[in-house]
């Protein structure tokens, strides 16, 4: 795309659709869940049920997970809290409007594989981190962060977590570093400081982001410890400009109310660590200036975030495929979408990024991580979690 064309669909840098759920709701659509603190999902019930016949049916099902062992969870722990699982298998049944007797193996699997473990081990980070502080004393949210590729399914899986929290009694609130664009005006003078630079040509890479903003907010939220305290965390319009963008209108950014337990942050470049100039260089020339102003990027993200979740995977390459994948389906559905040489050039601003930070990523964890309060999820091209190897 040249610098002056015209967006006559809205850009989003997250979603991909979800499979799992029979294609009755895609993660792309503007409406849906790149805007899913503002209404609900909808879903297909399947044509072809794998109908869970018995709790002990279940009770192997969830067994046999690839996440359990890495969460701490043993097949006597699954056992003696069933009636949790049936619970919180119930509660995402109905948020994704699916029968939960009637679930595919896929739906099955997302739910039961993947949702709840990762809401489990929230809950645990959630009780450690209670525990650290006295009974009289103020107890600031716990910041999860969610580090994953475009695509992956992330925002889904934050959209399920929240809502789990809200149906059992936890105050949640959640953020996206697209919350922190530039303004449309900002952009534009940060185009202008960096002509050619292609990475910089658009919003995402690091450079495009208000940090004191996240600063503000970050800081704010985190003081959300007692009743009748309140801000209004910043939202952004994707969809302003012709698809450019535009920070949205302060009048329709969502209240969040105290005492929060809980802050998910997500992010396609969460914990990313600048790196030695040579070896961005290596990757990209253009990423110079991007590593440069990633060392802004952890005292105004990653520093917050006390317990991390780190969606890997093994190419990089699926991102292109799971945009593509995307885009095809909002065609298919009448609505504006990119081109498959669209989606090549829109994928390709984000790629030298992913191949020159993700290999620290995975190795080291994110930057300032404890390896203590660390989950990593594999995940395949189906975008489902799978055992370690």
């Amino acid at each position: 795309m040249s610098e002056n064309r015209t967006f006559n669909h809205t850009v989003t840098e997250q979603g991909s659709g979800n499979s799992w759920l029979q294609h009755g709701f895609n993660s792309t659509n503007t409406t849906g869940i790149n805007e899913y603190r503002q209404g609900p999902l909808c879903s297909v019930f399947p044509t072809k049920p794998a109908q869970v016949s018995s709790v002990q049916d279940l009770f192997e099902f969830i067994c046999s997970g690839p996440l359990l062992e890495k969460i701490g969870v043993t097949a006597e722990m699954v056992a003696e809290s069933i009636d949790k699982w049936l619970l919180y298998g119930r509660l995402l049944s109905q948020l994704f409007q699916l029968n939960e007797l009637y679930l595919t193996v896929p739906q099955k699997a997302r739910i039961y594989h993947y949702y709840i473990p990762v809401f489990l081990w929230c809950e645990d980070q959630i009780k450690q981190h209670r525990s650290t502080f006295k009974n009289e004393e103020d107890i600031p949210p716990l910041v999860i962060g969610f580090s994953a590729p475009q695509g992956c399914g992330k925002t889904t899986l934050v959209f399920a977590l929240d809502y789990l929290f809200q149906k059992t009694g936890r105050k949640s609130a959640t953020i996206s570093i697209d919350d922190f664009y530039l303004t449309a005006e900002g952009q534009g003078k940060l185009r202008e400081a960096n002509p050619g630079n292609a990475l910089l040509e658009f919003r995402g890479n690091a450079g495009s982001h208000d940090l004191p903003l996240s600063v503000e907010t970050l800081t704010a939220l985190s003081k959300l410890t007692r009743e009748g305290m309140k801000i209004k965390p910043p939202r952004y319009d994707k969809s302003a400009f012709n698809g450019r963008g535009d920070r949205a209108d302060p009048s329709t950014w969502p209240e969040v109310e105290g005492p929060l337990t809980v802050v998910l942050f997500e992010g396609w470049m969460l914990g990313f660590k600048p790196l030695p100039t040579e070896v961005v260089k290596a990757v990209d020339p253009q990423l110079e200036t991007v590593n440069k102003n990633l060392e802004g990027y952890y005292d105004a993200w990653d520093k917050f975030i006390k317990s991390w979740i780190v969606i890997k995977i093994k190419d990089p390459s699926c991102v292109y495929q799971w945009r593509l994948q995307a885009e095809i389906a909002m065609r298919e559905a009448g609505k504006p979408g990119m081109s498959d040489d669209e989606v090549r050039d829109f994928v390709s601003r984000y790629l030298p990024a992913y191949n020159a930070y993700l290999p620290t990523l995975y190795l080291e964890g994110p930057n300032g991580s404890d390896p203590k309060h660390l989950l990593t999820i594999e995940i395949d091209e189906g975008r489902n979690p799978i055992l370690a190897t």
